[in-house]
């Protein structure tokens, strides 16, 4: 049995980055790390252990005992503060626009539990069962993931998720733009607005998809620095 891959948010970040300059985008609109939406909105994580984690640092996870066994104290904690976390951070909203958290009477109905339960399990710091967590985390509109994954592993999971839809769009633009390339045919000219992309396209125009589309990203790559340099010079 292979063993599961160490989650290595550092290494996700920076092929995240890497893509993101590729396709002409901001490395702080994929990689925010406050407000919603952002990195510690996703993983359920404070924003200063997000910034640690992405500076190559350790945060306090659940550590396991000498026997082995995570502490059943530590991990407890932890799925409570994810749960207090999804209550602070996924508010209801109403129609007038306001929006206010969810009472413990509606998380447990969607849990399928009890106020009176939900609410000794919270101050007792005694974390659900695994059902009843999976409800809570689904009321939420998050998996049991969320709620268990030790820190390193909860922003690994976002990172990677951020790494295939980036990876999605850019195979998808980089599909249109070889498409209008090569129909663009002989017409294009030096002076083109496709430029040396344009004639890279054209001179691939017989080479299967997949193996055009990196050598033209790789040229578009060299192209947008090179112009990027000459800005800079002016």
């Amino acid at each position: 049995m292979s063993e599961r891959p160490v989650p290595d948010p550092v290494e996700t970040a920076r092929r995240i980055a890497s893509l993101a300059e590729r396709s002409g985008i901001e490395r702080t609109d994929v990689l925010r790390v406050e407000g919603e939406g952002g990195l510690s909105f996703a993983s359920g994580l404070p924003a200063e252990d997000v910034e640690a984690l992405l500076r190559g640092e350790q945060v306090p996870a659940p550590q396991p005992s000498r026997g082995g066994v995570v502490d059943l104290e530590d991990r407890h904690r932890q799925v409570v503060d994810r749960i207090l976390f999804l209550r602070k951070t996924r508010l209801k909203a109403f129609p007038d626009g306001t929006r206010r958290v969810y009472s413990l009477a509606e998380i447990a109905a969607g849990a399928g539990t009890s106020a009176q339960w939900l609410d000794k399990m919270i101050k007792a710091g005694k974390a659900p069962n695994l059902d009843h967590a999976a409800g809570i985390a689904e009321f939420f509109g998050e998996k049991i993931e969320f709620l268990v994954a030790p820190p390193a592993e909860a922003l690994d999971r976002v990172l990677q998720q951020i790494h295939k839809d980036l990876l999605e769009r850019t195979v998808e633009r980089q599909d249109k733009d070889l498409a209008r390339l090569k129909s663009a045919g002989p017409a294009v000219g030096p002076d083109s607005e496709l430029g040396v992309v344009g004639y890279a396209a054209r001179a691939l125009a017989d080479v299967p998809d997949d193996t055009a589309q990196p050598l033209i990203a790789l040229i578009e790559s060299v192209a947008r620095r090179a112009r990027e340099e000459r800005a800079r010079g002016n």
